[in-house]
């Protein structure tokens, strides 16, 4: 049962519920930075690391923040993490921390972590919010690299910085553009979109014929 539980909890972060193509949360950031996959790799890390670390302090404190002070609770915590990782990242990676720029302290109001500590956190046991976190966190930064990868591809022809098809190829720039990131994000959401309402209809005919079977 368990293993059931966690392993609908990671169809439905990174397919079904997905934050980027289904939920449509942290829009901001998403056609911002996946320019390239450098940066979409680096925020979608960054983004899990916040709400994995978020969601286990807020289920853990969830019986103690009085129900009125709570979202502001949340953003306190989830602002101290920010900080933690922008620092690190600062130290450590600092040309990856210059290229994402303010997208990274904003992470504070992303609405994807804030929306999982209302939704999730704030009413379960830690194990289940960390599954949670890496789930949603994986489904993120899934988004993001399938996003740039397409982008950075066709509309600068390289890959994590090296190219791709040669110097004989025109890469289309307009992909690179904020034009280019919404109409590439529309055709995504309306292919993952196409999937979930055929798999959803495979499944209803298969219960269908089910329940026929077993009323013969």
């Amino acid at each position: 049962m368990a293993g059931k539980k966690i392993s609908a909890q990671f169809k439905e972060g990174i397919l079904t519920n997905n934050p980027v193509f289904v939920q449509l949360l942290g829009m901001c950031s998403t056609l911002a930075i996946t320019t390239t996959v450098t940066n979409a790799l680096g925020m979608g890390l960054s983004v899990t690391a916040v709400l994995i670390c978020s969601n286990i302090l807020i289920s853990a404190l969830r019986k103690i923040i009085p129900n009125q002070i709570r979202i502001a609770s949340y953003i306190v915590i989830i602002s101290g993490f920010v900080t933690v990782v922008e620092m690190l990242m600062k130290a450590y990676t600092p040309e990856l921390s210059k290229s994402l720029g303010l997208f990274i302290p904003l992470i504070v109001v992303n609405c994807i972590i804030l929306a999982r500590a209302e939704a999730f956190a704030s009413k379960n046991a830690v194990l289940p919010s960390i599954i949670d976190g890496v789930a949603m966190g994986i489904g993120y930064t899934v988004a993001l690299i399938l996003l740039a990868f397409i982008r950075e591809l066709f509309g600068s022809g390289t890959l994590l910085g090296y190219s791709v098809f040669g110097d004989s190829y025109q890469p289309v720039s307009m992909l690179v553009s904020p034009a280019g990131a919404f109409i590439t994000l529309g055709f995504i959401i309306a292919a993952v979109q196409k999937i979930l309402l055929r798999k959803k209809d495979r499944d209803f005919r298969k219960q269908h014929e089910s329940g026929d079977g077993s009323d013969d």
